[in-house]
């Protein structure tokens, strides 16, 4: 076992930081979020929803056509955005 020595005050700061911390999560547990899952879909409803392959979904994402986040390995997309480049697909057609 390793042992550490540390002043008192940089000890009582460091608790301090810490209590302060923990206020802070205490007070955004219990706020509602704006946000929920259904805001978002996942490669599979994205290629779906605009009937097109993993691949070309891949160069959206490339391009920066269509903006994504990532938690672990699995890719999500706003709902918003992919209605925004069905949009923006149905103008250019329109022209």
């Amino acid at each position: 076992m390793e042992i550490v020595n540390i002043e008192a005050g940089t000890f009582r700061e460091m608790i301090t930081s810490i209590q302060l911390l923990k206020e802070k999560l205490e007070n955004l547990k219990g706020r509602p979020t704006s946000k929920s899952l259904d805001d978002w879909m996942d490669n599979q409803e994205v290629c779906m929803t605009l009937n097109i392959s993993q691949r070309t979904l891949q160069a959206l994402r490339s391009n920066g056509t269509l903006s994504f986040s990532q938690i672990d390995r699995k890719t999500y997309y706003r709902r918003q955005d992919v209605i925004r480049l069905i949009e923006k697909g149905k103008k250019r057609k329109s022209r």
